[in-house]
């Protein structure tokens, strides 16, 4: 049997519409407010229909020094063409930290699985 953290599949988002793109600063003060904007399809158009869909993203923050990621949010895409409604895959959540650390994205399609991608996060 796999372990979940194998079916994980990354690649680079401008080419792989299914990686999540990460939108944040490198680096911030300590205490400051993270701002993160997470997408799917920002480098190529992901479908967003009845048949192939984005169906979920999760934002989490790893501390330096932690062990384990602490879950920022999760974010469910519901509407996928029911009279004509698409829920489009992008968030955009905000942390504070003190800590440097990881900024880890993951996401689900229908058809393809599971994704990831993470961008570090510098404290000044």
């Amino acid at each position: 049997m796999s372990n979940l953290s194998n079916m994980y599949q990354s690649g680079d988002w401008k080419n792989e519409k299914h990686v999540p793109t990460i939108s944040a600063p490198e680096s911030v003060e300590a205490g400051e407010i993270v701002e993160v904007n997470v997408s799917i399809g920002e480098g190529e158009a992901h479908p967003n229909t009845l048949e192939h869909y984005i169906s979920w993203i999760k934002v989490y923050f790893k501390p330096e020094g932690g062990n384990f990621p602490i879950e920022i949010g999760t974010y469910d895409f519901a509407a996928h063409g029911e009279s004509e409604v698409f829920t489009e895959p992008d968030v955009l959540t905000r942390f504070k930290t003190d800590k440097p650390g990881t900024i880890l994205a993951t996401s689900y399609c229908n058809i393809h699985g599971l994704w990831e991608n993470k961008q570090e996060l510098k404290i000044k």
